[in-house]
């Protein structure tokens, strides 16, 4: 099995909609809050890149994909630091410099939540369909 997910699960509608959602609070947050590495540009790298790996990075972990663990690591960092500096360094390194550290560790819990969020492979009919069978279950089980 692969990293990636396979590409149905990156046009599912409800993991586009929340994509959007979460880059709409982005864009404003950069343009509200007074952080001088808060921009769209480095908004927008780092949730493609989240949405990119985040679930995948979960997932190798959650089913002791091990020998996968070293890409995991590497996409996650990517995701939450690397893409950041790269992008600070060429932009303007005084800012990297700054708060590169006060960023990584906000990025790493945003990550670890749209893991979560983007983790499951069904769509929302679906998922809304084995919640109600599971909160029956649960009914006849307490019965």
């Amino acid at each position: 099995m692969g990293f990636f997910y396979p590409p149905i699960e990156y046009v599912r509608p409800w993991k586009l909609a929340s994509l959007v959602a979460g880059i709409t609070l982005l864009v404003l947050g950069s343009r509200y809050t007074p952080a001088p590495d808060w921009d769209i540009s480095v908004s927008l790298i780092m949730a493609l890149c989240t949405y990119a790996t985040a679930p995948c990075s979960l997932r190798v972990v959650l089913e002791h994909r091990w020998r996968q663990i070293p890409m995991a690591l590497l996409t996650t960092w990517f995701s939450v630091d690397g893409g950041y500096a790269l992008y600070w360094h060429f932009k303007d390194p005084a800012v990297l410099a700054l708060m590169r550290s006060a960023n990584a560790p906000a990025s790493l819990a945003l990550y670890g939540v749209c893991s979560l969020i983007w983790l499951p492979r069904a769509s929302l009919a679906d998922m809304i369909r084995k919640f109600r069978h599971g909160v029956r279950g649960q009914d006849r089980g307490s019965s």
